[in-house]
């Protein structure tokens, strides 16, 4: 017999684990709207999740969609630089607005909120993942086709928040060539599979350097094993960014809408399918 069939809905002394006692996600703002979120995440730090979120933030938008960023790697925001945004957002007693790039991107990030965008945020795990789930539920977010949450490092509290609180869609593995990094995607893959999540492809970050003088390919951490991580997961989608000194500056000066490069088309063809 079915467990629904002998439920009397009182989950304290139950062993099952059925759909009743799966985490409720957290409701949107009654005026908002988000039709797909996509996780940009990784099992360590320094890979480039920032970036990753930005370009396909940017390229979703060249496909006229309605996109935007909820940055939660709050203790260590990146987005805003790379969008040079440097107002404040606005908000009420009941609700938060997200700062709009030049292009039409809305982007909710914490040093948004900051008075100094170089503070530190020395806060435990709790408030962290309270902040985010604020982000979801208190920002007015109007009309949004893909919203691409930027993830903080690892599997720990604040990727789990995010997790259990927001509908998540699918995520993007961020990694680059190092034999180590194989290992690091193999957690944050595992941890999307408990969570039941489905992984939408893998981007290699740094995969190579293309010489400005003759063209050739030049795989300055040697060659990865992307491809073999990716066919071990039965993941398809594989798109590689290169080390790019103009992708750098366009970051660093706050341009990153203006990139030029074709690197995570078929990413972005991948997420426009889910």
């Amino acid at each position: 017999m079915a467990v629904e069939e002998n439920c009397d809905h009182n989950c304290e002394n139950c062993e099952e684990n059925c759909e009743s006692r799966a985490p409720q996600k957290d409701k949107l703002n009654e005026l908002s709207s988000v039709k797909k979120v996509i996780g940009v995440v990784s099992g360590k730090g320094g890979v480039g999740k920032s970036l990753v979120t930005s370009l396909m933030s940017v390229t979703m938008r060249r496909r006229d969609a309605r996109v935007a960023i909820l940055d939660a790697d709050v203790t260590g925001p990146s987005i805003p630089k790379m969008f040079g945004l440097k107002e404040r957002a606005q908000g009420t007693e009941n609700a938060l607005f997200p700062v709009t790039t030049k292009t039409g991107i809305d982007v909710m990030s914490l040093n948004l909120l900051m008075e100094n965008e170089t503070d530190p945020v020395v806060w435990r795990g709790p408030v962290i993942s309270g902040v985010i789930r604020q982000f979801w539920t208190d920002v007015i977010w109007k009309d949004i086709d893909y919203m691409f949450v930027d993830m903080p490092p690892g599997t720990g509290d604040v990727p789990l928040t995010v997790f259990q609180s927001i509908p998540v869609d699918g995520i993007i593995v961020v990694t680059t060539p190092q034999d180590l990094v194989s290992m690091i995607v193999a957690k944050a893959i595992n941890m999307a599979k408990l969570m039941n999540v489905p992984v939408i492809g893998i981007v290699e970050n740094m995969s190579y350097y293309v010489c400005p003088e003759c063209g050739a390919k030049n795989y300055i951490f040697g060659k990865s094993s992307v491809e073999e991580t990716a066919k071990d997961f039965g993941i398809k989608n594989v798109s590689r960014i290169p080390i790019n000194p103009d992708l750098a500056r366009e970051c660093d000066s706050g341009l990153i809408e203006l990139f030029n490069g074709d690197y995570l088309d078929d990413m972005a063809d991948a997420v426009e399918k889910i």
